[in-house]
């Protein structure tokens, strides 16, 4: 879709970037949640899911790459990676419809629950299924297809399992990065990726990298269980700020 970026839009993207890439450094947040939460204050929903796309890609890849161990995970969630897919066109589809209220409805759930969730601090033990990892698979796929927000339910399902803190990373970023390159395809079949857009997600890289560089210099300084606390909040609240703006 045509889209005319001025200083003060690109300024507002930059920052943005840099701020989500900081708490991702951090605290180890997810980028797209935190970043789409923010742009949806200022940009259209179907313009701010494209820009964040190639920053998330290559940040997860970089991550499943470090993690190691790719092809087993692969193996023992194929079907929670496979079943995203139709959810995946179904968000898109959603996305497509034209209106900007259900994705902002959706993505301030979302946030609203992984902000909540980690502040009450409780935990589910859950047993791996093949009819689980499906249905989680289906749901978080739509829910990325109309937000663009990749975390939910899928973190706090594989937290739930007893699984190693490699193979969770391992797990989580190869969900990312497989559902990031589908969501590119689609949203570019949509005609909602432009040459302009494509330009400006790139240049966005330079603050994203600088964004974590920086946060990964905080974390060893600050309190992480603290500082961790006081993002979750900020997520939940701003996730509160969507779900309100969607109903006026």
């Amino acid at each position: 879709m045509p889209v005319a970026m001025g200083p003060l839009n690109l300024a507002l993207i930059f920052l943005t970037f840099f701020f989500a890439a900081f708490l991702k450094g951090t605290a180890g947040l997810g980028f797209a949640t935190t970043c789409l939460g923010i742009m949806a204050a200022y940009l259209d929903m179907r313009v701010a899911i494209p820009l964040v796309i190639i920053p998330s890609l290559l940040s997860n890849a970089l991550v499943m790459i470090d993690a190691g161990g790719f092809l087993p995970i692969l193996r023992r969630f194929k079907f929670m990676f496979l079943a995203a897919l139709p959810g995946l066109a179904l968000g898109l589809w959603l996305l497509g419809g034209g209106s900007s209220a259900m994705p902002r409805l959706v993505l301030g759930a979302a946030m609203i629950l992984y902000g909540g969730g980690s502040l009450w601090g409780r935990t589910l033990n859950l047993t791996q299924r093949p009819l689980l990892d499906c249905a989680v698979g289906v749901v978080t796929g739509a829910v990325n297809g109309l937000t663009g927000s990749q975390i939910m339910p899928i973190l706090p399902y594989l937290m739930a399992l007893p699984i190693s803190k490699d193979e969770l990373v391992q797990a989580i970023n190869t969900s990312f990065t497989l559902s990031s390159i589908i969501m590119l395809v689609g949203l570019n079949r949509l005609g909602l990726v432009s040459t302009e857009l494509v330009v400006i997600s790139l240049a966005g890289l330079i603050p994203v990298f600088l964004g974590i560089y920086i946060g990964g210099k905080v974390r060893r300084r600050l309190p992480e269980a603290t500082f961790r606390k006081i993002v979750f909040a900020l997520i939940g609240l701003l996730g509160a700020g969507l779900v309100i703006r969607a109903f006026l």
